[in-house]
């Protein structure tokens, strides 16, 4: 009866360690919606300022939360707004730069 008093967490991506980690998932989070954001944005041509911006900060916040984060669930999140982040950077710059091509 030992598996009762141990839950399972080791079976899933999203495993965690059952602790609270608030400044990882607020890292978490921003990165994601700043990724999301850049990535969006960059789609569009006019939108340069906003999308290099959102990337630049991105990749920045994803690095920083990749550095302290603890649990397989918090780097998955972070890998993929650090890539989104970094694709909106890079297509941001490409349009015109984090200052409008001056």
């Amino acid at each position: 009866m030992a598996q009762a008093l141990r839950p399972n967490t080791a079976g899933g991506l999203f495993a965690t360690d059952g602790k609270a980690h608030p400044l990882q998932d607020t890292l978490l989070v921003v990165t994601l919606v700043l990724g999301i954001t850049s990535f969006v944005t960059a789609q569009f041509h006019n939108l340069h300022l906003l999308s290099s911006w959102t990337g630049l900060i991105g990749i920045a916040t994803g690095a920083y939360g990749q550095w302290i984060s603890v649990t397989t669930r918090e780097r998955f999140g972070l890998i993929v707004g650090l890539g989104a982040s970094g694709v909106g950077f890079f297509l941001g710059m490409a349009h015109g730069g984090l200052f409008g091509g001056v």
